[in-house]
């Protein structure tokens, strides 16, 4: 698969399927993208698990943070890779040693993280692969929500309309 494009039913069917995101790099800071993400698809039904060294064993959003994906004690569906690009290789390999222990079924990397190496040992181990989106974004415009995230989604527009059109 390349990774620069994504269908909408393809994005649609791994957020229907996903019930549980771990999310490495959640922040506590309540101004941080991770944060509001993790706050967002929480709102949306989704159980979200944080993961930040520097925060594990503290609650956040009232849930338990913890180091890495292998301290997670329950099954999660999806690994949301909030790191950098570099990052997101030893967590992607961590997550496909996890993944028939743990049912991960999905990587997505958030909004400017791609490691195509990473991606490629990902897909060949199965897992379905997403990068350079935010699953928080993607949900809002796949729902046809009115972006207070803001994002445009598309339905609303301050410009005029053209006569005729």
């Amino acid at each position: 698969m390349t990774h620069t494009t994504y269908a909408d039913s393809y994005l649609r069917r791994i957020l229907k399927e996903t019930k549980t995101i771990a999310m490495v790099g959640a922040s506590a800071n309540w101004n941080r993208p991770s944060h509001f993400a993790m706050k967002y698809l929480q709102t949306k039904g989704y159980r979200v698990i944080p993961v930040n060294p520097g925060q594990a064993g503290k609650p956040l959003l009232n849930e338990i943070c913890y180091a890495h994906l292998s301290d997670i004690p329950e099954r999660f569906d999806l690994v949301d890779i909030f790191r950098n690009s570099e990052a997101a290789g030893a967590i992607v390999d961590e997550a496909i040693a996890l993944k028939e222990t743990k049912g991960i079924r999905t990587i997505w990397m958030q909004l400017g993280v791609r490691n195509e190496a990473a991606a490629a040992r990902a897909e060949a181990a199965g897992l379905q692969v997403v990068m350079d989106r935010c699953p928080k974004i993607e949900f809002g415009r796949l729902n046809a929500e009115l972006s207070w995230g803001g994002f445009n989604s598309g339905i609303i527009s301050s410009k005029r309309r053209k006569l005729g059109a």
